[in-house]
């Protein structure tokens, strides 16, 4: 008895692992998957960024760069924002600061919203 309640244990933890694997991989997007379009031809920049960027001594031609191979940071984004969604996207810029910019595409175009160095903190008067 005791012999078949452990193999009835181990089958079943075995299959919620299973369970539990086949989910994580649903939920999780390939690498090329994307949650918007990445058209670096038609971005807005909001007056906050603007300060941002020169504040950080970041350029539009590096904005683009981190719009269209940046990594997306899904936990610092959220796609389901009203009306806008708004989308965290982390890179190298050409002299090596490691920055997170918050896309939010709409009909118009997609707006940069800010632009974060994640590893010096600057003293901006940004509002």
């Amino acid at each position: 008895m005791k012999r078949s309640r452990i193999i009835v244990l181990v089958t079943l933890i075995a299959l919620g692992i299973v369970f539990f694997s086949r989910n994580q991989q649903r939920n999780e997007p390939g690498p090329d998957e994307d949650a918007f379009e990445r058209n670096e031809s038609r971005l807005i920049y909001t007056r906050h960024a603007r300060c941002r960027m020169a504040c950080r001594q970041i350029d539009e031609s590096e904005v683009q760069d981190i719009l269209v191979n940046g990594k997306l940071n899904r936990s610092k984004s959220e796609p389901n924002d009203k009306p806008d969604p708004k989308y965290a996207l982390e890179g190298t810029t050409r002299d090596g600061q490691q920055v997170r910019i918050v896309f939010a595409p709409s009909k118009k175009g997609i707006a940069v919203i800010t632009v974060i160095d994640l590893k010096r903190e600057w003293s901006c008067d940004c509002n």
